[in-house]
C-alpha cells in the first residue's frame, strides 16, 4: 500500500483545512487507518483513526470536537476535516494503515506511511 497526503497549508487561528490521503491497492478497505502529526522538536503523536469498515472512530483528546476522521473505501481514500485550528495544531500530518480492521493509537503498530503534509497554523 502506498499512501499519498494532501491538503496540508496554512491558515489562521480559528480556520479549518481538510486533509486527504489517497491509497493505492486493493486491499485498503481491510486496513483500519490513523492521522498522526509531529510538530518541530516533538515526538510523532496520535491524532485520529478509523476502522476498515468506517463504522469506528477514535480521538486524540486534544482534537476532539474538532476534528472528524472519516473514509471512501470505494474512492481508497481517508480525510481528515480539522476545524477550529490553534497554533499548537501546527505540525506536519501523516496517515498511516494498519494490516487489520481494527483502529489503535500507537504509531508501532502501522504498517504503511504517507510523506507528510505540513500544516500552520497562525495566531
Amino acid at each position: 500500500v502506498q499512501l499519498q497526503a494532501s491538503g496540508g497549508g496554512l491558515v489562521q487561528a480559528g480556520g479549518s483545512l481538510r486533509l486527504s490521503c489517497a491509497a493505492s491497492g486493493r486491499t485498503f478497505s481491510n486496513y483500519a487507518m490513523g492521522w498522526f502529526r509531529q510538530a518541530p522538536g516533538k515526538e510523532r503523536e496520535f491524532v485520529a483513526t478509523i476502522s476498515a469498515s468506517g463504522g469506528v472512530t477514535y480521538y486524540a483528546d486534544s482534537v476532539k470536537g474538532r476534528f472528524t476522521i472519516s473514509r471512501d473505501n470505494a474512492k481508497r481514500t481517508v480525510d481528515l476535516q480539522m476545524n477550529s485550528l490553534q497554533p499548537e495544531d501546527t505540525a506536519v500530518y501523516y496517515c498511516a494503515a494498519r494490516r487489520t480492521a481494527s483502529i489503535d493509537v500507537h504509531a508501532t503498530l502501522y504498517d504503511y506511511w504517507g510523506q507528510g503534509t505540513q500544516v500552520t497554523v497562525s495566531s
